[in-house]
């Protein structure tokens, strides 16, 4: 099978014009628009490269300008590429790419104490500037909440802080621990609105340093501690524990270990909400171009990688709710904020840095819209009678 062979085949749904590296024009599926949107490879090695592994070598050649899009944009020719690929392998080489990987899956993501610490400061410390850019004022790093799809980002993470902590039922006074708490915003506003005493845990230098700096600020250095400690260091109990987009980096073969520590750390009669990226499909290897340009030692998890772990540490599954197109929403709201800040981000970085976050960026809003990328959120608790039998304490 050839390049244009392959691309034949993939794009059943609208389509576009491809011209390789020695000029010659080929109309790829059935393109709606009159002025279909133009690929242009610049590299001949792309030719096999593309179809022996386009989930990493397609990110490499825009991110390095060997691929060029023209009539439309980046964002447009993933959203026809992913509505066509929808949740499948792409082609059967990625099949065999992944049935050879699978082999050693289990022997992956040996994030210890240190690798986990790198791989963190690898995406976190860059550059606080860096995500001034495209974050809510209060830099939040994960899905939002979306009520309306029309709801502004601001909005919408305030809706995902109520909704967990809503889903916490944390009474005042009682020990919170949030395991990744980034530049420290939930831990700050569970102690607000709860009244509270919030430990908050990073791996990031940077992100530390923030956090305590804002909590100081707002006066809350008596109720909110933030340190620099990973998970598996701590030894104390808490009524609540919450962990909001960490469960990511934890990597595959600590999955058991997570949850046994998650269970040692809860009182008896306490609340953790575990909210993570998942895939709606079986388990497979993480994207390749994500894995080494954007989150090395990151994975996200099928639901059955989950469960098993989950019920070996003796902890219950006591409700579970599936954000949808809420990351979508989320990431599309990133993508526009950082596009029109591009002349700012070339003066901190380069061309190629920009192109490398526009398509991580482009890419995982798409995965979200039509891939197999949603959001877990999971109560836990050890015992029935821990969480109210209902969900109207939440709505």
């Amino acid at each position: 099978m050839n390049l244009i062979n392959f691309l034949n085949n993939l794009f059943k749904y609208d389509g576009f014009v491809l011209i390789d590296s020695s000029s010659k024009k080929y109309v790829i599926g059935k393109p709606i628009k009159e002025n279909p949107i133009i690929v242009k490879l610049l590299d001949k090695n792309l030719n096999y490269k593309l179809l022996w592994n386009p989930d990493l070598y397609f990110g490499e050649a825009y991110m390095n300008g060997s691929l060029i899009i023209e009539n439309g944009t980046l964002s447009e020719f993933l959203e026809i590429a992913l509505r066509n690929i929808g949740r499948s392998d792409i082609n059967i080489y990625g099949k065999i790419l992944n049935t050879i990987k699978g082999t050693f899956r289990y022997l992956t993501k040996f994030n210890k104490g240190l690798v986990s610490k790198n791989n963190v400061s690898h995406h976190y410390d860059i550059s606080e500037s860096l995500y001034d850019l495209f974050l809510d004022a209060n830099r939040q790093y994960s899905c939002a909440y979306f009520k309306n799809e029309n709801d502004t980002l601001e909005q919408a993470q305030e809706n995902k802080m109520n909704h967990i902590t809503k889903k916490l039922n944390i009474q005042a006074n009682q020990k919170v621990l949030d395991i990744g708490s980034g530049w420290g915003t939930l831990a700050i506003h569970i102690a607000q609105k709860t009244n509270a005493s919030v430990t908050g845990i990073t791996l990031s230098e940077n992100q530390l340093e923030y956090s305590k700096k804002k909590a100081k600020e707002l006066n809350l250095g008596n109720q909110v501690e933030f340190k620099l400690a990973d998970y598996r260091e701590l030894n104390q109990k808490f009524d609540r524990i919450v962990s909001v987009g960490m469960f990511e980096h934890v990597g595959r073969k600590f999955y058991r270990k997570y949850f046994n520590t998650v269970s040692k750390l809860l009182n008896d009669q306490g609340i953790a909400l575990i909210h993570t990226i998942g895939s709606s499909n079986p388990p497979r290897n993480p994207q390749p171009w994500i894995t080494k340009y954007i989150f090395p030692g990151g994975y996200t998890p099928s639901l059955s990688q989950i469960a098993r772990p989950i019920e070996d540490s003796g902890l219950i599954i006591s409700d579970m709710e599936v954000l949808r197109m809420h990351y979508a929403h989320t990431l599309r709201n990133w993508k526009e904020r950082f596009l029109s800040k591009k002349n700012t981000v070339l003066e901190m970085f380069d061309e190629k840095f920009f192109r490398m976050w526009e398509f991580y960026l482009a890419s995982c809003e798409m995965a979200f819209k039509w891939g197999d990328q949603v959001v877990f959120q999971l109560q836990l608790t050890k015992d029935n009678t821990s969480a109210p039998t209902t969900r109207d304490y939440i709505y």
